[in-house]
């Protein structure tokens, strides 16, 4: 099997996606493993890529970054763009940085290229000169390892799963590559692109969410996790119980039905810690959770617990936040 690896870039106004460049930072750490090298690509409008903006890629680990025109947003016309790079330079792997559109472009190229997929890949690594991609299984209690047989293999990751570590890479070289889009890969249009959120800031993002669950007994109570975030400067987000009750957009669910974050800090407040949320957040740095239950499961695994009433703690936290910032 060859040693390069294509790592998909996703962009949008200008900025790259964070999930994209951690695909690229692990892509550079593996294909040097391999002996090989990360390349990337790019697919859009190419008064929207400048030459400037492609090269930064290299320094998360791409040494090239090939650009294509076409339409950007859609799976189909980034399935065609892939396929035909990884036919034309030889590529072994292609890898992605999770998320919706991810799953939608490795399952399109999986098909097209007869290749071996992976997904919700959270740890990959070389084991007598091939990658192998690791994901878990049955509610995260096991972990399963997938070896590739077929001439390329595509890896997807979990969301936040790959690091994006800026390194000493450089700027890589930009090459256009002309591709035939196929008549059908352009039947879908793109009429507008956003997003959802339960707040203005992207919670895949975010360095700080502060988390509502049913304890919080009512959908005005997130108020009270609304005021904390905006004090340190995070999101808010939601378990899926409260998601399903209307309380809160399900832009914001976390867990095994919702997204998958890692923040610098997760404050949980009310959230009991069933194994289907702990998926989905159990990668953050800090975990902070506070329930009246001295016996929920979220203690189990918290790096701090409050036992008490959130009511009278989240305000409490709130006021020495703005209290310590206006000192």
């Amino acid at each position: 099997m060859a040693k390069d690896i294509l790592v998909y870039v996703l962009h949008y106004d200008g900025a790259f996606n964070k999930n994209s460049l951690g695909a690229v930072s692990e892509g550079g750490r593996l294909a040097g493993e391999l002996g090989g090298e990360c390349h990337a690509i790019v697919v859009g409008d190419k008064s929207g890529l400048p030459d400037e903006l492609c090269a930064t890629v290299g320094k998360w680990g791409a040494s090239k970054v090939f650009r294509v025109e076409a339409p950007e947003g859609l799976a189909q016309p980034v399935v065609d763009a892939m396929a035909h790079v990884i036919s034309e330079n030889g590529h072994g792997y292609a890898l992605f940085g999770g998320g919706l559109l991810g799953f939608e472009i490795g399952a399109g190229l999986c098909a097209r290229l007869d290749a071996g997929v992976t997904m919700e890949v959270t740890s990959v690594a070389v084991e007598d000169g091939k990658l192998v991609a690791e994901r878990p299984i049955l509610q995260d209690s096991s972990i399963s390892r997938s070896r590739y047989k077929s001439d390329v293999g595509v890896i997807i990751g979990r969301l936040n799963a790959f690091e994006a570590a800026e390194g000493d890479g450089g700027s890589a070289e930009v090459v256009d590559v002309d591709v035939q889009i196929s008549d059908y890969s352009t039947h879908a249009k793109m009429v507008q692109r956003g997003e959802q959120r339960g707040a203005d800031v992207n919670i895949e993002d975010a360095d700080i969410l502060v988390a509502g669950g049913r304890g919080l007994g009512k959908a005005e109570s997130f108020k009270l996790c609304e005021d904390l975030a905006e004090a340190l400067g995070g999101a808010v987000a939601a378990t899926r119980a409260v998601v399903d009750a209307g309380w809160y957009p399900y832009a914001a669910q976390i867990g095994q039905t919702g997204k998958s974050v890692a923040p610098k800090l997760y404050l949980a407040a009310g959230i009991s810690g069933a194994i289907q949320h702990k998926v989905g957040m159990q990668g953050s740095e800090n975990i902070v959770a506070i329930n009246k239950d001295s016996n929920a499961p979220i203690f189990e695994f918290a790096d701090l617990g409050i036992i008490g009433d959130l009511n009278k703690v989240l305000p409490k936290l709130t006021e020495a936040v703005k209290a310590k910032k206006a000192s």
